[in-house]
């Protein structure tokens, strides 16, 4: 279990990911603290829609499931991470290769382990932007996590 959360393993085993492979999603980059990583994808026919833009699922799967596992690592192994919830909010259309940029810093852990110190559940928002080629935003996404201490740490 140890060696799939070497942020190289990470990297290359979500790229075969059936779902992120079919969409032309890649992972770029994962930090080897786990506190930074960068998802793209491509703009092809395959992830295009209707009206030939990027297709607004593909946008929002290429959020799923960085923030969760970048709180597991940087909690592990006193936690419980999970998605809550998540919304997006499409600001222009995306007719280039996209990118999102998820980074955790000691301020977010710091405020979880506050919010948690006595056991109560928590539920953290996070927000990204997904920019295209020239660095506009196509969307604005917000991801809602479901944090807590194990039990016997509770």
């Amino acid at each position: 279990m140890r060696l799939l959360f070497k942020p190289w393993a990470v990297k290359y085993l979500l790229r075969l990911w059936p779902p992120y492979w079919g969409m032309g999603i890649r992972i770029e980059y994962v930090s080897e603290d786990f506190r930074q990583i960068v998802v793209a994808m491509k703009f092809a026919w395959w992830n295009r829609n209707y009206v030939g833009t990027q297709f607004g699922g593909s946008l929002f799967a290429m959020t799923d499931p960085f923030y969760m596992l970048m709180l597991h690592k940087a909690l592990e192994p006193d936690y419980f991470v999970w998605d809550k919830g998540a919304c997006i909010e499409f600001v222009k259309p995306g007719t280039s290769k996209v990118r999102a940029r998820f980074e955790i810093d000691d301020a977010i852990l710091e405020d979880i382990r506050r919010h948690t110190a006595t056991g109560e559940k928590y539920f953290k928002d996070l927000s990204l932007d997904i920019v295209d080629a020239s660095g506009e935003v196509v969307a604005r996404v917000k991801r809602t996590l479901y944090l807590r201490k194990k039990p016997h740490l509770r």
